[in-house]
């Protein structure tokens, strides 16, 4: 397994020499662990789509500590992703703008667009800013995680998913489980109204709150990460929303008890709690050789459809 760091300020330092030197950093966010490189470096870049097993085709979300640095990635901002950007960054919300000259097809995925998020992770925030000490913009960062699989949201799960592939001056940083557990909410702006592409903790009521209406189909089939039909994915089956039998794995609301036989993998009080343990539980089972996971979707709005949306593509064959 992959060595991993505690979280120190002489570790977050070396982090980002390592990041100026080209390697990857394995790093805690408020949603996931991202797997982060000098999004300026073609080069290390790559090696990000390598470890992961990616297509060079889906791009990366940037990572910045502060709103000044929008524009050194982006331009054409409209003034409704400006208002999102004052209300909710720092936050688990990425924005797809027009790209800058900075934003090369290697990040973009080929694209005329980039996506940008600022996290409110104290760990994350800190490496941000002592890489920018040392020059840089900002850190391309998808999931740290295998292509399609399930996002790792402690530093162990980084380790054991990615360990082999990462070399030896690539790091892990251990920021303990990340609060939130799904990855950001991803909204297209660049259009005259908003699309969501992803859902996630900032909500669509959130949203609409804010700026008002937004359309509901990603009319220009802009790709982003998580717009697969089928990601999020254990080694285990899922079902959802039916009766499990015994040895199956059970995820479900602690109000929903768990049938007999069965090897319960979560029962969280609330949805915040089911958003920040599924991808726990759902490695949980594979750890224990489960083959098939039957999960209880929570219902409602906001955060609920996060869990849904992540839920359904987990159980696409």
């Amino acid at each position: 397994m992959r060595e991993i760091m505690d979280c120190t300020g002489d570790a977050i330092k070396k982090a980002a020499q390592a990041l100026k030197d080209g390697n990857l950093v394995a790093f805690p966010t408020e949603t996931v662990y991202g797997l982060g490189a000098d999004p300026t470096n073609e080069s290390a870049v790559s090696r990000i789509y390598s470890v992961k097993g990616r297509p060079a085709n889906h791009p990366l979300i940037i990572h910045v500590s502060s709103k000044s640095l929008l524009k050194k990635w982006t331009r054409d901002i409209p003034e409704y992703a400006l208002l999102l950007a004052e209300k909710y960054w720092p936050g688990p919300m990425t924005l797809i703008l027009t790209r800058s000259g900075l934003a090369k097809d290697f990040i973009t995925g080929f694209q005329d667009c980039v996506g940008i998020r600022i996290p409110y992770q104290q760990i994350a925030l800190q490496l941000l800013s002592e890489f920018e000490k040392l020059g840089g913009y900002g850190i391309a960062a998808p999931s740290a995680n295998r292509f399609g699989a399930v996002s790792p949201t402690t530093a162990n799960d980084v380790a054991i998913e990615l360990g082999s592939f990462l070399g030896a001056d690539d790091l892990i940083i251990d920021g303990g489980q990340c609060s939130i557990g799904v990855e950001s909410t991803i909204i297209d702006c660049t259009k005259s109204l908003p699309v969501i592409l992803r859902p996630g903790a900032i909500t669509s009521e959130m949203i609409t709150n804010l700026v008002g209406p937004f359309l509901t189909s990603n009319v220009n089939r802009i790709k982003t990460s998580g717009m697969l039909e089928a990601h999020y994915s254990p080694r285990a089956k899922v079902l959802l929303g039916i009766s499990a039998n015994p040895g199956d794995g059970f995820i479900a609301l602690s109000n929903i008890p768990t049938p007999q036989g069965v090897h319960r993998l979560a029962a969280p009080l609330d949805v915040e709690g089911y958003a920040k343990d599924l991808y726990i539980a759902l490695r949980s089972g594979d750890l224990q050789g489960i083959e098939t996971i039957v999960a209880i979707p929570p219902e409602g709005v906001g955060l609920a459809e996060a869990i849904r949306d992540r839920l359904f593509k987990a159980a696409v064959r």
